[in-house]
């Protein structure tokens, strides 16, 4: 145990000590017996034993079976992230540390216990992969494991009642996601799937739950009425002037009107009062306009492939196929890059990553790089990071960052130092910090006849992205690349490339966090291997332009109109220790900025979780409903609709009040009933909505062949009028959030302002819930099928 000196977890080293002390009397059992000490722990489970208690042994079989089956048995270090991965914390292990084994031993020690045990990738091929790789010992060990993605878009859909019953599953985080947000949308118990969050171990956590966290999942419904303002609201944006019109924030983040480009805004769509409450609707499209064209740039977060738009995992590069900005920004920017403009549809339920993953009882994840980030995960997800150490000692060298003034000397230097390795047939992993910049970086290897692969989002399929990593550490292979994170691939050496300083990895900008510098430095030194990592970064990489002082910009700017050999010489002055703090403090700053955005999404996603809980909670309780419940809802919808009509009954006329009953209780109903309006009391009045209703009532009930479908009518519009109301409150959500986060410089609160209209969003739609229910009931279309089911038509 010499080798985990430095490791300060001294309980999980006592534990690996009993594990370790255990292996000989699982190595001596025949596979029969070792297959049944799953049966013996489900049982000491049942008699009242802990996970904890059984832990050394559970892990002991566990790792005999992955020396059987899979012919590896985990390290000391893979088996010290196992235990604390069952803590509920984050391992922190190198890249090519082996987490694919790592997870085996905590999920089986989970599974015991049945279904709700997950492990999340991040896509749906290393999901397959996995599942495929170790599942084989899982099921020799008598457990249940499944793959919750389909593995190719054209294959059929995951029977999701299996799935689900598993006591292991392989997912990717959109897919839960997703599922989790259709099981809301179920109207019967046994189409909801899921068997509760117990247990997860998410791979490249800190991609998902940090670089992710702002990105919604949506399921989107019927198209939301569409006004065709995108494009004015494009054109008018483009033709405005910083510092004017608009301003941005340091950080190129938030972008919002000045007070000059409000009138601008009033005078050019002669609109006088455009921040009323009636001109919501143009100046929500002007807001869209301004973040699609002065934050949301091409290449870096988005990609425009064949008239669409895909939006840019930042972490990897990857496209994310499927995804889209909510509350009309996807539009937006379909508008600014003149594409076919898609339909903006109503979210039918929304959740961030965030709030997804705090439902489980135990949350932990594997990654090669979270340590920097401790701080924000513990206080976002009440969970620790925890350093494994090596199998090997890290032979990798990284070298001190070099920095130049301009990007333009930065790439030639660096391609000096890639020609030298190309000269000596080493590897080199040449990793950008956006499409465009791989792309510039791959035409000037084009100019120099270096051949080379090109791994960004609009060149890579999972299988050839899959081939480009498995050969980057090649004898003279040359890889460009977006960020390396989740690639689920690790890159390794040939013989020759081991024995000649292996892989090189060249970093041509400062990325936005150390955290991504140390992802990319990760590629290389894989299990004690050699390799080297070299970072080229200049005044002009974005995270310096955004996030640095401003003496940066003018000395900048003091440099351009001089020689080039005075610039040279200032250009030698860069790698003080002045300018190295600068690039850390630029990271840091950046890094600053976006967890304070984190937060503020969270904290919004917070409100809209409550509202979201409150709903899915009423909507749980409906399906389990028995028909005396479902009879005292629609009863009492009844009585809300006549009062709360009624007691307006003083602003209201004999064509209004006509006009209610036709719309809401009764589309035949006789007018005469009316004669003598002028002179009903607000009892008779009463009165009368009471006996069109019951009558109403009574009628539609009688239709159905058997009494159970009747109630099974009533719970059915309960639902769906419960559906209504989340569907239209969660849309009005989204674009309340839009407008509210633009009245930050109005010396307002937006996330106050968010919360108090949210509320009272919601107050009304309940208010509204009760008539919408007395219209659903009575004046849907039941049309009787010769089997005797029955079709519902919805008014």
């Amino acid at each position: 145990m010499a080798e985990f000196k430095g490791f300060k977890q001294r309980k999980y080293i006592k534990i690996l000590r009993t594990i370790k002390g255990l292996a000989p009397k699982y190595q001596s059992m025949t596979d029969e017996e070792l297959r049944a000490q799953t049966e013996k722990f489900r049982q000491r489970l049942q008699k009242g034993e802990t996970l904890a208690q059984i832990l050394p042994e559970a892990y002991a079989t566990a790792i005999e079976a992955d020396r059987r089956i899979l012919g590896m048995a985990p390290y000391d270090v893979q088996v010290l992230g196992a235990i604390v991965l069952f803590h509920g914390n984050v391992a922190e292990m190198k890249t090519g540390e082996g987490k694919t084994l790592t997870a085996t031993m905590a999920l089986y020690l989970m599974g015991l216990t049945g279904p709700g045990n997950f492990l999340v990738t991040a896509n749906e091929y290393l999901a397959w992969r996995d599942a495929e790789e170790v599942g084989k010992v899982y099921r020799w060990l008598g457990l249940s494991v499944a793959v919750g993605v389909q593995r190719n878009a054209y294959d059929k859909e995951v029977d999701r009642s299996a799935v689900y019953k598993s006591d292991i599953v392989y997912t990717t985080h959109s897919g839960l996601g997703f599922d989790y947000l259709l099981d809301n949308l179920a109207t019967e118990v046994e189409k909801q799937y899921l068997q509760g969050f117990n247990f997860v171990v998410i791979d490249e956590l800190d991609a998902i739950l940090l670089d992710m966290a702002q990105i919604p999942l949506i399921i989107s419904g019927a198209p939301t009425l569409q006004f065709n303002l995108y494009h004015l609201a494009d054109k008018f944006v483009k033709s405005l002037t910083e510092e004017v019109d608009y301003e941005i924030s340091e950080d190129k983040q938030q972008v919002w009107f000045t007070e000059e480009g409000i009138a601008h805004a009033s005078r050019y769509f002669g609109l006088p009062e455009i921040l009323s409450e009636e001109n919501q609707v143009h100046y929500r499209h002007l807001v869209l306009a301004l973040k699609a064209n002065y934050v949301q740039e091409v290449g870096r977060h988005y990609v425009v492939e064949e008239d669409e738009i895909f939006l840019l995992d930042e972490m990897n590069g990857r496209k994310m196929v499927g995804t889209k900005l909510q509350g009309g920004m996807h539009q937006a920017i379909e508008a600014k890059e003149e594409v076919m403009i898609t339909l903006e549809t109503k979210s039918m339920g929304s959740i961030t990553y965030q709030n997804l993953f705090k439902m489980f009882r135990v949350l932990s994840g594997m990654t090669g790089t979270a340590y920097t980030d401790v701080v924000e995960i513990r206080d976002t997800y009440d969970i620790d990071v925890v350093p494994i150490p090596t199998h090997r000692p890290i032979k990798r060298k990284d070298h001190k960052s070099i920095i130049y003034l301009s990007n333009k000397a930065k790439m030639l230097s660096s391609l000096e130092l890639v020609k030298k390795a190309v000269a000596a047939e080493r590897p080199v992993l040449i990793a950008t910090g956006s499409v465009t910049k791989s792309r510039l970086y791959s035409l000037i290897l084009l100019n120099n006849r270096i051949p080379h692969s090109l791994l960004n989002a609009t060149t890579a399929t999972a299988a050839k992205e899959k081939r480009i990593v498995h050969q980057a550490g090649q004898r003279g292979a040359v890889t460009v690349a977006t960020a390396m994170a989740g690639r689920g691939t690790d890159i390794k050496l040939d013989d020759f490339s081991r024995e000649n300083g292996g892989l090189m990895v060249v970093g041509t900008e400062s990325m936005t966090s150390d955290r991504i510098d140390n992802q990319l430095r990760g590629r290389a030194g894989r299990q004690g291997e050699p390799g080297d990592s070299y970072f080229y970064t200049s005044l002009e990489d974005k995270v310096v332009v955004e996030s640095s002082p401003e003496w940066v910009r003018k000395f900048r700017k003091n440099l351009e109109n001089k020689p080039d050999d005075e610039v040279a010489t200032q250009e030698g002055l860069l790698n003080k220790k002045k300018f190295q703090r600068l690039i850390e403090k630029s990271q840091k700053n950046k890094k600053n900025q976006d967890v304070n955005s984190r937060k503020t999404t969270l904290e919004f996603d917070d409100v809209i979780s409550v509202l979201r809980e409150r709903v899915y909670a009423t909507r749980n309780k409906v399906l389990i409903g028995t028909p005396t419940y479902f009879r005292e809802v629609i009863l009492k919808s009844y009585k809300h609709t006549t009062e709360n009509f009624v007691a307006e009954r003083k602003n209201r006329n004999v064509f209004e009040f006509s006009d209610f009953i036709l719309n809401n209780l009764d589309y035949g109903f006789d007018q005469s009933r009316l004669d003598g309006f002028d002179k009903m009391s607000v009892k008779a009045l009463r009165k009368l909505l009471d006996d069109i209703i019951t009558e109403k009532d009574q009628q539609l009930l009688e239709n159905f062949p058997h009494i159970d479908q009747g109630y099974m009518y009533q719970r059915f519009i309960i639902l769906k009028s419960l559906d209504q109301l989340w569907i239209d409150l969660a849309d009005a959500l989204v674009q309340l959030k839009t407008v509210v986060q633009s009245r930050t410089f109005g010396q307002q609160r937006p996330l106050h302002e968010f919360e108090k209209e949210a509320n009272r969003y919601f107050t009304e739609c309940m208010e509204r819930l009760w008539i919408d229910i007395t219209r659903n009931m009575l004046l849907s279309e039941l049309f009787i099928n010769r089997d005797g089911s029955v079709d519902i038509e919805l008014p």
